[in-house]
């Protein structure tokens, strides 16, 4: 061999490397982001409320700073603050930061920093963020449901549940059921049930949502977990609209036994997939008043499926209650949580401190909300796949492009892989 750069042979042809190319990044649509922060300033305005006790002449990055990097490193998949050691030699990172990146330490500090009170703060801000935006609209749906964060460490707070069977945090999520948005994100213990601290939580936002917006219609959606008499009580109080799973007991299942024996003779006698809906008025013990309960039963080939929702929507029947509103929280929320979780990194929260976690839990929710504003921008474009595109595959299809970057004293020039297989749709949304 000639060179020792020689990977290979092609035929008679040697295949050689080196490092000789101009400073490329992988992240040449983080200048979409940036777009889309100028507009909205959604970092801007949370960056507002992270307390900041540094000595005013040694800041180096400011608040804003810091958490532009990691929310922009969170989006573009960088999920630790360790990852930096990849980006700190970044030429587009550097140019819309405005210089070097935070380190690893500052970013843990940063997460680090922030106490109970503090975190409220964030919390509270969400939530005002959110009604602002209620304006104009007549009705809002609310969904709620909770989600696993299995812990492999010492982190403070993560306890084992026996529901779910391993360590971990218990994550509780509001969202807005047909924006997508998070009203709020909440951090729990791990040995939290379902409906903990939610009634009170949900109460503070019904406050603030009526407050500014006394006629507006607001509609409660949620799985078994959450069905209790302090949410029936508080339904009353503000005149709510629900429809809440019901999970099964002794007294629903002689309710639908005569229903259930039905429905199964038609599928054993006749071979009949069928679905048969009931109503009646139900009352737990605990309950102030009785409500109505739905019930499915439906035969499917593999026994009797049997569901129940408690819901006051009496203009609706039953079967437009389950299909036509109840079960569309499976997208709604469920696969909205997956994104925060899966795709935001959610599942991270691998600090010591409980607060420090609920911070992470913040941040990601907010690389969230910043990919809304990416898809709400991708809905005004002509390109009907693209709407169809959950978090991951945006990041992968239209933020993970080869770019370097071109200054001279007028102009900064980004330019772009000749290869980008989603030029037009980039260039729709820069020029939006």
């Amino acid at each position: 061999m000639s060179t020792k750069d020689t990977v290979f042979y092609r035929g008679n042809t040697a295949v050689n490397f080196d490092f000789s190319a101009e400073e490329i990044s992988s992240d040449g649509a983080i200048l979409l982001l940036e777009k889309l922060e100028r507009k909205h300033q959604l970092i801007k305005y949370f960056s507002s409320f992270m307390p900041d006790e540094r000595d005013p002449l040694r800041i180096i990055h400011s608040m804003e700073k810091l958490l532009k990097q990691r929310i922009y490193s969170l989006m573009l998949g960088y999920e630790d603050a360790n990852d930096v050691e990849y980006l700190k030699n970044d030429p587009l990172f550097q140019d819309i930061l405005d210089g070097e990146l935070a380190s690893q330490p500052t970013i843990s500090r940063l997460e680090n920093s922030v106490d109970k009170h503090s975190v409220f703060n964030l919390c509270n801000a969400w939530v005002d963020r959110y009604v602002d935006t209620l304006e104009g609209r007549e009705k809002v749906v609310i969904d709620i449901d909770a989600t696993d964060d299995p812990t492999h460490g010492n982190q403070q707070l993560a306890m084992f549940n026996g529901y779910y069977g391993h360590f971990m945090y218990n994550e509780l999520f509001f969202h807005d059921g047909e924006t997508g948005q998070i009203i709020v994100p909440v951090l729990r213990p791990g040995n939290s049930h379902s409906n903990k601290w939610y009634v009170s939580i949900l109460k503070r936002i019904l406050k603030k949502i009526k407050e500014k917006h006394p006629e507006i219609k607001i509609v409660i959606r949620a799985d078994s977990g959450f069905s209790g008499s302090s949410f029936y009580k508080l339904a009353d109080n503000f005149n709510l609209q629900f429809a809440i799973g019901q999970a099964s007991n002794e007294v629903l299942k002689r309710r639908t036994a005569r229903a259930s024996k039905a429905v199964t003779h038609l599928f054993v006698s006749q071979n009949q997939k069928h679905q048969h809906f009931m109503s009646f008025e139900y009352q737990a013990k605990s309950w102030h008043a009785p409500q109505q309960c739905y019930s499915k039963i439906e035969s499917t080939g593999k026994g009797l499926n049997i569901r129940h929702i408690i819901s006051n929507m009496d203009e609706k029947d039953a079967r437009e209650i389950y299909f036509g509103f109840y079960v569309k929280r499976g997208d709604a929320s469920e696969n909205r949580i997956k994104e925060v979780k899966n795709m935001c990194f959610s599942d991270r929260l691998s600090n010591h401190g409980f607060w420090a976690n609920f911070v992470r839990l913040i941040f990601s929710s907010l690389a969230y909300e910043m990919f809304l504003l990416v898809k709400q921008a991708i809905r005004k474009t002509k390109n009907e796949a693209a709407k169809k595109w959950q978090i991951d595959t945006i990041r992968v299809s239209l933020l993970k492009v080869g770019a370097n970057i071109k200054k001279t004293k007028r102009r900064i020039y980004y330019r772009f892989s000749k290869a980008f297989a989603q030029q037009e749709l980039l260039c729709q949304l820069m020029l939006q």
